[in-house]
């Protein structure tokens, strides 16, 4: 159905929506969540029978819930989406603020604990822009092919934002959201706001490394059920 209901949407990827994609808006016709009221083009009269049309579709089929369950393993909180990694990177990328005064380069190999985890990481540098550095996690292993005095200690970093491509469900700019990074050693989920959305990536500017509302039961310590 997600296939017919698309072909009858306008496809103008305009936005008005909230959703950056008529793809995204078709997905969450299907899951009850938006109605095609929800699409202003869709609401011209040139446009009436093609909604009377995808009235008529949601009407004979239910709500789908297929999506996956996703949650971390240690607390049991459920994300929106698990973030995997830009094509040909090993990690979603992160930018950090560093509380020291090193200076970074692209490529450079750093060590830095990120604020409010326990847990120390192994990095790439990307990019740098003025204080702020944005890094791949390149995981211990590098550090045995790695001369140990070329890697630089940045010390604790303050999280800001993370980049990589999304599995579940739709996301909207502007909402927030839990997140659950796909190379987070603890499986710990974060929450945050989603700022950009682009040919199936997404940028999400950190609230917080962890959720604090109480954890919705998923039945299961894994990130799928």
């Amino acid at each position: 159905m997600l296939e017919k209901i698309k072909k009858l949407l306008p496809g103008f990827n305009c936005g008005n929506c909230s959703y950056s994609r008529c793809d995204d808006f078709a997905k969450s016709l299907i899951s009850k969540k938006e109605k095609p009221s929800g699409c202003p083009v869709l609401m011209r009269p040139s446009f009436a029978a093609d909604k009377r049309s995808i009235e008529e579709l949601l009407r004979l089929e239910p709500a789908l819930h297929s999506e996956k369950i996703i949650s971390g393993v240690i607390d049991h909180y459920r994300a929106d989406i698990i973030l995997h990694p830009l094509k040909n990177e090993k990690s979603c990328r992160e930018t950090l603020l560093p509380f020291s005064n090193i200076q970074t380069e692209p490529d450079d190999v750093i060590r830095y604990r990120p604020l409010g985890c326990p847990i120390t990481h192994i990095a790439r540098v990307v990019e740098t822009d003025h204080n702020l550095i944005t890094i791949v996690i390149i995981g211990p292993e590098t550090t045995r092919n790695t001369d140990v005095t070329s890697i630089l200690d940045l010390g604790i970093c303050m999280v800001l934002a993370f980049q990589g491509t999304y599995e579940g469900k739709s996301l909207r700019v502007g909402e927030t959201i839990r997140f659950l990074p796909h190379h987070c050693m603890m499986q710990k989920v974060h929450s945050g706001v989603v700022v950009n959305l682009e040919h199936g990536n997404v940028r999400i500017e950190i609230k917080d490394l962890k959720v604090w509302s109480p954890p919705e039961k998923t039945g299961s310590l894994n990130r799928h059920n």
